[in-house]
């Protein structure tokens, strides 16, 4: 039956607070039970019509008649009654959006057993697809993956590593110090690492050889950003120390490594090159597969191997035997073993799979830039 506003004889606090309680209560009734958008403003024409309204009768059935000393409690009761109500009709209006879709979810109809909708979480970010398609090469010949600290200490970056003091990597203008480190000894001086090298010298602290490791992962250097830089961006490292470990066993892994990623028909080349922590060093070059090593693209040179036919993409060389000696105690005597060490910018690689000529853009998180590679 639906809800008629009485009139008020009795204006005591106990009577006004029944006949207020009844009002909310027949009004939260009913607008549960609102079903539609008519249902709903039926409902709302009924409550708060000017004319004949609910809340216009309790202003004309309670407030107006009441007696004078009453007048002030049955005003303030009055206001909360229609704040209330004012609620209600917001919270009808809700169901008589949704009672269409909640019906259908709870309706006979519907399984409940079956799999909810997943959401939608988006794509890799081309530099980390990249990175984890070049992970994986390394997993499928037995290595394991590494990580590290991104703040480093100098013995970890430098020092340990077999960088002389005076070596310009170790200058401002090329490494980000953290500030306030200036009363600490110059080893135990905090900085920004700038390779992922620290994680082959505390992965060998923990581990006794053999070891297999590639590390990716952050890295940063005092760079100004622009087409080809950034002071932060994406490393891949490799570490593979044993006895009887050769420069030939280097040159396979790397060769197989890169058929792998760009395609059988790749070809490597390795150029001397030097690096503190690696004697003797090389760069590895792989024949261009954009044009095939040709240096032209049609009749157009090819852009990204400077029209030579090769890509520079990586540096490596064998473990220096200066390195083993700061984990010599830990089975790392360099009389007994030797390894070999690489490492290749993920963003670099990212920039010539898939044709990007400005390294920023991977940084300024324009979706529409980044959905391609989805």
């Amino acid at each position: 039956m639906a809800y008629t506003i009485p009139k008020l004889t009795d204006y005591s606090a106990a009577a006004l607070e029944k006949a207020a309680a009844e009002l909310l209560s027949a009004s939260d009734q009913e607008w549960q039970e609102v079903r539609n958008e008519a249902d709903w403003k039926a409902l709302r024409d009924r409550w708060m019509a000017r004319k004949n309204g609910i809340l216009t009768l309790v202003n004309d059935l309670w407030l107006k008649p009441a007696p004078k000393e009453a007048k002030r409690d049955v005003g303030q009761r009055v206001n909360e009654i229609k704040a209330q109500v004012e609620r209600d009709v917001e919270k009808g209006r809700g169901l008589a959006k949704n009672y269409p879709i909640l019906h259908e979810c709870f309706s006979s109809s519907v399984d409940i057993t079956l799999p909810g909708l997943r959401r939608p979480i988006g794509a890799e970010h081309p530099v980390v697809k990249t990175t984890n398609e070049m992970v994986r090469v390394f997993q499928k010949l037995g290595y394991s993956v590494a990580d590290g600290p991104v703040v480093e200490t100098d013995y970890y970056n430098f020092e340990a590593l077999n960088f002389p003091p005076n070596h310009p990597a170790r200058d401002t203008q090329d490494t980000l110090f953290i500030a306030g480190q200036q009363g600490k000894a110059q080893r135990e001086r905090l900085l920004l690492r700038t390779h992922t090298s620290p994680v082959q010298i505390r992965t060998m602290e923990k581990m006794r050889p053999p070891i297999r490791i590639v590390i990716p992962g952050t890295v940063h250097r005092n760079d100004p950003p622009d087409a080809s830089h950034s002071p932060m961006f994406h490393q891949i490292e490799g570490l593979a120390v044993d006895t009887n470990i050769t420069f030939g066993d280097l040159k396979g892994t790397l060769d197989h490594a890169m058929k792998e990623f760009f395609g059988s028909n790749v070809k490597t080349s390795f150029r001397p090159s030097f690096f503190p922590f690696t004697e003797p060093s090389a760069e590895m070059f792989v024949s261009c597969f954009i044009c095939g090593g040709s240096g032209k693209r049609g009749m157009d040179p090819c852009r990204p191997c400077k029209q030579t036919g090769w890509i520079e993409i990586l540096g490596c060389g064998m473990v220096d035997p200066n390195v083993f000696e700061f984990v010599k105690d830990n089975g790392y005597d360099p009389k007994k073993v030797s390894g070999f060490a690489f490492g290749m910018g993920a963003d670099r690689i990212a920039l010539l799979k898939y044709g990007v000529d400005d390294l920023q853009l991977f940084f300024q998180g324009d979706v529409r830039f980044l959905g391609q590679f989805a």
